[in-house]
């Protein structure tokens, strides 16, 4: 059984300037998203010098981040502002966990 928010939501939270509040909240939570995510570029470049960090954090981000990018890609209309705002933490989340045990 699935539940259509529409069905929950007041007129008052239609509204169009709600929606379009959400728009750029969603917008510039992409690019913190993003921005938090290349910062493992500096966790990566530690592990080349011969300062390995810690597994656990890039591996907790990559698999959280993995859950939320299938949950976005299998929701009815595809969450496109949360798989793009975790794709970033898969592939640098492996890069990262990678770089600890190969420098």
């Amino acid at each position: 059984m699935r539940f259509h928010v529409d069905n929950y939501a007041s007129q008052s939270e239609k509204n169009e300037d709600r929606i379009e509040r959400l728009h750029w909240i969603s917008r510039f939570a992409i690019i913190a998203s993003v921005l938090m995510y290349f910062s493992y570029i500096a966790v990566i470049q530690g592990n080349f010098t011969g300062h390995p960090s810690s597994p656990i954090p890039p591996m907790m981000a990559m698999v959280n981040a993995s859950l939320w990018t299938a949950y976005g890609w299998q929701k009815t209309h595809k969450d496109w502002t949360l798989i793009i705002a975790d794709l970033p933490s898969i592939i640098l989340g492996f890069v990262a966990l990678i770089t600890i045990y190969v420098h």
